[in-house]
């Protein structure tokens, strides 16, 4: 409860940072310890998080990479980074994170460009109130929010490992998660109740996949520390955001009642 309410006051942690700090401040600090010619991948950069992270990044110098399923909202996200920092660099290549084939074509283009890779933040996320499937016929949410994600990152590791060894510059991955992974209990992380129309529940196929993504980081991280790559890991909360995923479903944070 206490710390609850240190994070709604904003009061600031043993980082220097607190809820009410924003990304531009946190960046400003650091910017002695960024390295210049970075380059960046931020999925779901067209809204929320994503976009205000491309932002910011940019505004620092990073080459920003932003795969987008609606290339057209790309465009008019990268036109207000240009607008903002005419020396922007910021590349749009399509993807689809719900769908493999998608996202290999998205990998080959990227890896084809000949260009280093710093940054990955795994951040687009999908939440839907109905059961829906993927292309590739797997529950929709999962297949985004995780498998897109996961293999995103293992297509792309490997260039992120060669960049870190050529530049001496430690690669940073980022999975974007959320505290309510939390909601799901060690007994009921259970695909079936998934797969059933009258048994979905949104937020349980939203939590599981959140707690997916924290599990992939932590294994990750146990694989990256083995072969002494100079690449990290991390799963983030972000905090409470308004974003387009919220804002989907007015019963998400009632839903925690059927987790």
């Amino acid at each position: 409860m206490k710390e609850t309410l240190k994070y709604l006051a904003g009061i600031t942690g043993p980082s220097g940072y607190g809820s009410k700090s924003t990304a531009e401040q946190v960046t400003q600090d650091c910017m002695g310890f960024i390295p210049s010619n970075l380059t960046a991948i931020v999925t779901g950069a067209t809204s929320g998080i994503g976009a205000e992270t491309a932002r910011v990044l940019a505004k620092r110098g990073v080459r920003i990479i932003i795969p987008a399923r609606d290339l057209r909202k790309a465009a008019r996200v990268k036109e207000g980074l240009l607008k903002e920092n005419p020396a922007a660099d910021v590349i749009l290549l399509e993807i689809d994170l719900s769908s493999f084939a998608s996202i290999q074509r998205f990998c080959s283009e990227f890896l084809s460009l000949g260009l280093p890779l710093h940054i990955l933040i795994n951040n687009a996320g999908k939440y839907s109130q109905k059961l829906e499937f993927s292309e590739d016929k797997i529950e929709i949410t999962f297949a985004t929010n995780y498998l897109g994600h996961f293999l995103l990152t293992e297509m792309l590791l490997e260039k992120m490992v060669e960049t870190a060894a050529e530049t001496g510059i430690q690669g940073r991955i980022v999975n974007v998660s959320s505290v309510i992974h939390s909601w799901v209990k060690r007994d009921n992380f259970c695909f079936r109740k998934m797969l059933s129309p009258k048994s979905y529940n949104g937020t349980r196929a939203y939590a599981q996949s959140k707690l997916a993504n924290i599990l992939h980081a932590k294994e990750l991280s146990r694989l990256l520390k083995g072969r002494k790559a100079n690449v990290t890991i991390n799963a983030v909360h972000p905090g409470i955001v308004k974003t387009g995923i919220i804002r989907e479903y007015k019963g998400f944070i009632t839903g925690m009642h059927y987790l």
